[in-house]
């Protein structure tokens, strides 16, 4: 017993090294999130804040100071480095099982026109991007504003996205985001910090007073939830931030649509306070991530004379989309569909009063026990 109580704090001991360096490897890994105030030349500095209206002015040559800045190096470089228990076939694997449960849990929209087009626009971004895994991109039959990826490449696009884009690049810009997320194994690395957590907690219960019984009843815990993979650090968003920027200028897309889309979301909010997507709840487009970006923008993305702000399949998509969001809706509400009564529907049907002889099969009666006493 002493033999192995050693060995437990020795794991716990490893453990606690191991996660110490897996919390603060997403530090090391985001200097990008930092930087850019404190290496911006002094006009730079100077100049006023971009509106949704003003492009952000970018310079005709940069200088990246690492590979990881250098948007004509994507493909080519360890974006996803860092402590990760988990393998790219392992990545996989878990991503796949998380998608059966979202698709279990959700509706899919099936019209081949719409989902070729996302699952086309999706792949160009993917293709330029950092990604080391294939991706399968769908879309979900939801009104909410929404987009998220699974490890693994399983990528889930909402309608309601889709109708609240403006221009394909606003669309290009949500969905460069989420890629990056998992080029950046966000989701991997999270679960990674909880698995080491958990193994650092044994030795404590193996010494706690429950002993193996305490061990037993931590193996019988499920203590990974899938919000694990899907909710991420202030560094990750930021990080993604600034991967899902050069994603969308390498596919072709006006990087100022980002910006866009985000102060659209941000003047929502104030005209209709409590409207702010539940995509945006967690870490919301505030006016530092919005400047953030555009200094980004400025600093490691050199001007195109063109870029693809919209195109004339986006809009055409869209209001294919539109009708059939509406036809839903329309049969959702047909007559003989079933329908949920409120109280107040109810409390009308009921006579006023304690009447002793009504029968309103809707009220629950009281019955005595046969074996009760009077």
């Amino acid at each position: 017993m002493q033999d192995i109580l050693r060995q437990a704090l020795k794991l716990a001991l490893l453990s606690a090294l191991v996660a110490s360096s897996a919390f603060a490897a997403p530090q090391s890994q985001d200097p990008p999130s930092q930087e850019p105030a404190k290496t911006s030349p002094p006009a730079q500095q100077q100049t006023p804040p971009q509106t949704g209206s003003q492009p952000v002015q970018q310079k005709d040559t940069v200088t990246p100071k690492n590979s990881k800045e250098d948007v004509e190096a994507i493909g080519n470089r360890n974006v996803g480095k860092g402590v990760n228990l988990y393998s790219l076939e392992r990545e996989i694997s878990l991503g796949k099982q998380l998608a059966q449960e979202v698709e279990r849990s959700s509706k899919l929209i099936d019209d081949p026109v719409v989902t070729e087009y996302v699952n086309r626009v999706g792949q160009n971004l993917v293709r330029n991007s950092d990604a080391r895994v294939p991706f399968t991109i769908k879309v979900i039959d939801s009104d909410e504003i929404n987009a998220f990826a699974l490890p693994g490449g399983f990528f889930y696009v909402n309608s309601g996205l889709i109708l609240h884009a403006m221009e394909e690049s606003e669309l290009a810009g949500v969905m460069a985001h989420e890629i990056s997320h998992v080029t950046a194994r966000h989701g991997t690395k999270n679960a990674t910090k909880g698995e080491l957590m958990q193994l650092a907690t044994i030795p404590l219960i193996l010494l706690g007073p429950g002993g193996w019984a305490g061990y037993g009843i931590y193996q019988g815990l499920n203590l990974a939830i899938p919000v694990t993979y899907l909710k991420f650090s202030r560094d990750a968003e930021r990080e993604a931030d600034f991967l899902g920027l050069q994603y969308m200028y390498k596919a072709g897309y006006d990087p100022n649509s980002y910006v866009t889309f985000f102060e659209r979301i941000q003047a929502d909010e104030k005209r209709r306070p409590g409207s702010i997507p539940k995509v945006f709840s967690t870490h919301p487009p505030t006016p530092e991530r919005i400047e953030n970006t555009q200094k980004e923008i400025a600093r490691i993305l050199p001007a195109r004379q063109e870029y693809i702000v919209t195109t004339s399949e986006f809009d055409s998509v869209k209001s294919r989309l539109r009708n059939i969001m509406f036809t839903r809706k329309v049969g959702d509400n047909a007559p003989g569909k079933p329908t949920l009564r409120t109280k107040t529907e109810q409390s009308k049907k009921q006579p006023t009063g304690n009447d002793p002889n009504s029968t309103d099969d809707d009220r629950p009666t009281l019955k005595r026990r046969p074996d009760s006493q009077p």
